[in-house]
């Protein structure tokens, strides 16, 4: 929560700072002001931030479209008949065409992954690794996000010249040091921290990542893929942070699960399941390794085996999983 709020200061005191600027931005400067809010977005959907980036520049003509200046539009998303919110006209592929009005850059930028995940035809996307800008280009295109034929090579070059697919390696923990070197008065941060709303915390997860539920000691649990974080996993199984903390023996700053970690969605039991009496520890274990095997507590895994809390097993060591260790006399 804190490093969301802590973002959230960042993308609004650079939206005070830029947005009603009149002077002309480059493509660095650009990339610079919002590629907080493409690597913040990827984390939450799975969007690669390379891509989101390159469709600011390509769209927006690095911010410097009228579109861009006049209404934060900075992908071009026109109306459709379910927009409900301000709407502005303009010339594109015939006269007068609507578009979406956005209060701020960052709002633009939320819209475009909301705009993906909600519309099906973008569906087959979202299969990609986070990392595959060019399946991601070529998607975007066959998906009809755009009339132009080159349109995948033209977000290809953009990423390619400005590295932009090394945003796409940018972890949860790493955020901090994207943020841009900025001098500012004072009085323009506090009135950036006033404008702190909660529309990150509103984002939809991505409803199309392949998730496969599965039990264990009659338990629903998953496997972690790339991209997650504690704090996704909970938004998109509709659990809070700190249940899915809690429920899976980790620390309270846990961040970022490995690859194909295994995460409960309930409260794990006190003792493995019928059959499985015991365990013997093999090279590398933790005691949460085994915890998280059997679906049980980790505290009940210690005190089943009398050991001190926070102790680690022994290679070759046999675990009860089931009945207490009888005492050494």
């Amino acid at each position: 929560m804190k490093q969301i709020l802590f973002i959230s200061i960042i993308a609004l005191l650079l939206v005070t700072l830029f947005a009603n600027s009149q002077t002309r931005i480059s493509r660095s400067e650009y990339i610079d002001m919002y590629k907080i809010l493409a690597i913040q977005e990827m984390h939450r959907s799975g969007i690669p931030a390379s891509i989101t980036m390159a469709q600011g520049c390509l769209e927006s003509g690095n911010g410097n479209s009228k579109l861009a200046r006049r209404s934060n539009n900075h992908f071009g998303i026109k109306c459709r008949n379910d927009w409900q919110g301000a709407r502005v006209y303009h010339h594109d592929d015939a006269l007068n065409e609507c578009f979406r009005k956005y209060r701020t850059v960052e709002e633009s930028y939320i819209d475009h992954t909301e705009f993906l995940i909600q519309n099906s035809r973008y569906s087959f996307l979202f299969k990609l690794s986070h990392d595959d800008y060019k399946g991601w280009a070529q998607g975007l295109k066959k998906a009809g996000y755009a009339t132009d034929p080159k349109y995948p090579q033209r977000l290809i070059k953009i990423i390619e010249d400005e590295k932009l697919h090394l945003l796409d390696k940018v972890k949860p923990g790493e955020l901090a040091q994207y943020v841009p070197n900025i001098k500012t008065e004072k009085n323009s941060y506090e009135q950036a921290l006033e404008k702190i709303d909660e529309t990150f915390e509103n984002i939809k997860i991505n409803p199309f990542r392949d998730r496969e539920i599965f039990t264990i000691n009659e338990l629903e649990a998953i496997r972690a893929i790339p991209g997650d974080t504690y704090e996704s996993i909970a938004r998109e199984m509709n659990m809070k942070k700190w249940e899915v903390i809690h429920y899976n023996d980790l620390p309270k700053d846990a961040v970022q699960p490995e690859k194909d970690e295994l995460i409960y969605l309930k409260r794990k039991r006190y003792n493995a399941p019928k059959g499985n009496e015991q365990h013997k520890v093999q090279a590398g274990e933790s005691m949460r390794d085994i915890a998280q095997k059997y679906g049980m507590k980790m505290n009940r895994l210690y005190r089943l085996n009398r050991m001190d809390k926070d102790q680690e097993a022994r290679n070759g060591q046999v675990l009860n999983l089931r009945k207490k260790k009888p005492r050494d006399y």
